[in-house]
């Protein structure tokens, strides 16, 4: 490059540096949600497929003790919470847990699932709107600085009375620097955004499947009285 950045960035002024340390910020900030949403992703995909194989394949029990190990899939939160409801109805009613549930509290056991599944999208979710607002803002708070920054420089110019390349040219320089750096934090943001949504959509279709399927499990295990596919609820 024919510029040293650090330079432009010192020679700015005071209301463009500022702009630039709130892009910085924003950036850093970005890059710790990208990062941590990247791995907290994956680790809810690897324990979310690695449960329903055991959940369609294993008994009861086996599937509980896989749900508390993995802990970090949406699909485990969900079986774990249902199975708490279900041992709390066995407590107040004296029985097993392996034992029929009535329809009010099937359709109790069915709602604690579904806030769950709504509870865990919501966090998976979480830091996704400030990446939102980072890619939708920084580039119009990095035009502002250049704004600032090519006001400045005019103003110079009508001081200096002298318009030549060589007075214009590093003014403006310093002025872009600001959109140059809201961009940099924006695509960043955006495209992480963009695939992060995807990844979370793809989840809670599998959330919902899921649920469904554990509804269907209740409801057998409430209307015959004991574990569906071999299974029992006494875990």
């Amino acid at each position: 490059m024919g510029f040293d950045v650090l330079d432009l960035i010192l020679q700015a002024g005071l209301i463009v540096k500022l702009v630039l340390l709130v892009l910085a910020v924003f950036s850093v900030a970005s890059w710790g949600i990208i990062v941590a949403k990247w791995l907290e992703l994956r680790a809810a995909m690897q324990d979310s497929e690695a449960f329903l194989e055991v959940y369609h394949h294993e008994p009861f029990e086996e599937a509980f003790e896989a749900g508390r190990q993995l802990d970090r899939s949406p699909l485990s939160v969900i079986f774990l919470t249902g199975c708490n409801e279900i041992s709390r109805f066995a407590k107040i009613d004296g029985q097993s847990a392996a034992a029929r549930l009535d329809a009010q509290q099937t359709r109790t056991v069915s709602k604690v699932i579904g806030w769950t599944a709504s509870r865990e999208r919501q966090r998976l979710e979480r830091g996704l709107t400030f990446l939102a607002t980072v890619g939708s803002a920084a580039p119009f708070i990095g035009l502002f600085g250049t704004v600032i920054g090519i006001i400045s420089t005019f103003q110079g110019i009508g001081r200096a009375g002298n318009a030549s390349l060589a007075v214009v040219g590093p003014g403006i320089a310093e002025a872009l620097v600001a959109t140059a750096v809201g961009l940099l934090a924006a695509i960043p943001a955006t495209m992480a955004y963009n695939a992060f949504v995807a990844r979370i959509d793809a989840i809670a279709a599998s959330v919902e499947l899921y649920v469904s399927e554990l509804d269907e499990d209740i409801a057998h295990l409430g209307s015959q009285g004991g574990p569906s596919r071999a299974r029992s609820a006494g875990a």
